[in-house]
């Protein structure tokens, strides 16, 4: 993919390019496709919260089973933030688009990802799910944790490897490796450097650098990649791939795996793909409106659970792809 066309991939939107069934109105798509500003800045400010509270917790009853703890939480706050984040690069965030890329930018900052490079990514995935002109799809060719059909007992294998932190040049370099996460603006790119640089300086200066490593580092190296992979799986991977209504899958899944794993609708990835503009708070509004219009019961790809549904697909794939051979 050349720069240029690099460049031009966020302004040729995030509507895939294969038709959709017309399962809502032009009414519907636009009742539910309405920006919830307000709910979208106390969900940032929770998240946010929540990491320091984590931190003041750890740092208040130091143990080590209490900052393992702290790192769960603060890596899987992480992982909220960058569902913000995501809706932000989808414009979902606020009205005014500076001050939705503004903030959109600053969510993103705890992931080390860009919005705006993330935005150029996600919506040529949007357009081009799961082809060769995927660049989430193709960046994960070649992965042994991304060969499927695969047993359950070898995801649960590279869970863990994510979880130790074994993954992260794989996890985090080859995403920032790609030519759409590097194409941002000049002005963006300048603030995030300063950023970051004036953070570890300050870090150093201030003598707050090991606060940087054990409650941001480590959460982000750890349990947040650990689990952005699980998301990875459970969103594209051991599913039919016949066409757009279960080439993607939907999770309905109690509150403490949506709170770890996939909050603000997340798991409603399917329901995403097929309406981008809808925001995250009104994705189980419209999951629950599209299992009312057919063929989107019959054909869609909805797994109940995390930890036990998406683990049973992986061994249903497994099993019949042994017994086919």
């Amino acid at each position: 993919m050349s720069e240029a066309v690099v460049a031009r991939s966020a302004k040729m939107g995030d509507a895939c390019v294969r038709d959709i069934p017309r399962l809502l109105s032009k009414e519907e798509i636009r009742d539910l496709s309405q920006i919830g500003s307000v709910k979208f800045s106390l969900a940032a400010l929770l998240e946010f919260g929540l990491i320091a509270a984590a931190i003041w917790v750890s740092e208040t009853w130091w143990n080590p089973a209490i900052y393992a703890l702290a790192v769960v939480v603060i890596g899987s706050r992480i992982n909220g933030l960058g569902g913000l984040m995501h809706d932000a690069a989808h414009y979902r965030a606020y009205e005014n688009r500076k001050l939705n890329d503004f903030v959109g930018e600053v969510i993103a900052l705890p992931t080390s990802a860009s919005m705006a490079g993330y935005r150029n990514s996600h919506f040529a995935h949007h357009r081009e799910l799961n082809s060769e002109n995927d660049p989430d799809w193709t960046r994960n060719v070649g992965l042994e944790e991304f060969e499927f059909p695969t047993s359950p007992k070898n995801v649960v294998k590279h869970v863990m490897q994510y979880l130790s932190g074994l993954k992260i040049k794989t996890a985090l370099g080859g995403f920032h490796k790609n030519a759409e996460t590097r194409d941002i603006p000049a002005a963006v790119n300048r603030a995030r450097m300063i950023f970051f640089a004036g953070l570890v300086a300050a870090s150093i200066a201030f003598g707050f650098w090991k606060l940087i490593l054990l409650y941001w580092i480590v959460p982000l190296a750890t349990v947040f990649l650990a689990i952005r992979y699980v998301r990875n799986v459970a969103e594209h991977y051991a599913v039919e791939h016949e066409n757009v209504l279960n080439e993607s899958r939907t999770v309905i899944a109690p509150f403490w795996e949506l709170w770890l794993i996939a909050p603000w609708g997340l798991n409603y990835h399917l329901e995403h793909h097929l309406f981008p503009s809808v925001p995250c708070f009104r994705l189980g509004e419209l999951h629950r409106l599209l299992m009312t219009r057919d063929p989107f019961p019959q054909v869609a790809h909805v797994t109940h659970g995390y930890f036990s549904g998406l683990l049973h697909d992986c061994a249903s794939m497994h099993d019949a792809a042994v017994a086919a051979k």
